[in-house]
């Protein structure tokens, strides 16, 4: 569900620098980026915690860290290659960690907030085919839909 004031959507940094990154959230209108890495650092400057949310901040867009909803680095080769074998297995694992208590609460504190602004979810990865926050994407969509459909 994606409405002028309201929605989700995801995003990569991949290939971006950070001022890139800021036009396209801007030009998207995002209110909060949820960060959905395990570990909110990177080699690429501007993309690590601190220095992502104080650039975010300037631009008028909070930012949320849910490390709830991150991948395992040991769960994160399979999804490099999308349709393989290896690709299904770290989709099943990382739905498995979904599943748990504390990343349920966060998809709901996610979808909630989504319901009332436009959210982006934040990783890594340039094509969410080859990133777990299609997972965390698709559970939130479904909220989302259910919210809109009671």
């Amino acid at each position: 569900m994606w409405t002028e004031t309201s929605g989700v959507i995801g995003v990569g940094y991949e290939g971006k620098d950070i001022a890139s990154f800021l036009e396209e959230l801007t030009a998207w209108k995002i209110g909060t980026v949820v960060d959905v890495r395990l570990n909110p650092i990177s080699r690429k400057k501007g993309f690590s915690k601190r220095a992502l949310s104080e650039a975010l901040a300037e631009a008028g867009v909070a930012y949320r860290h849910m490390p709830a909803l991150g991948n395992p680095k040991d769960n994160r080769e399979g999804f490099w290659a999308p349709g393989t074998p290896a690709a299904k297995v770290a989709g099943e694992r990382f739905e498995s960690l979904l599943d748990s208590e504390v990343a349920a609460e966060k998809i709901i504190e996610l979808t909630d907030l989504a319901a009332g602004q436009r959210v982006a979810v934040l990783c890594f990865e340039a094509s969410e085919l080859c990133c777990h926050r299609k997972y965390v994407l698709t559970r939130i969509k479904e909220r989302l839909a259910a919210l809109v459909g009671s």
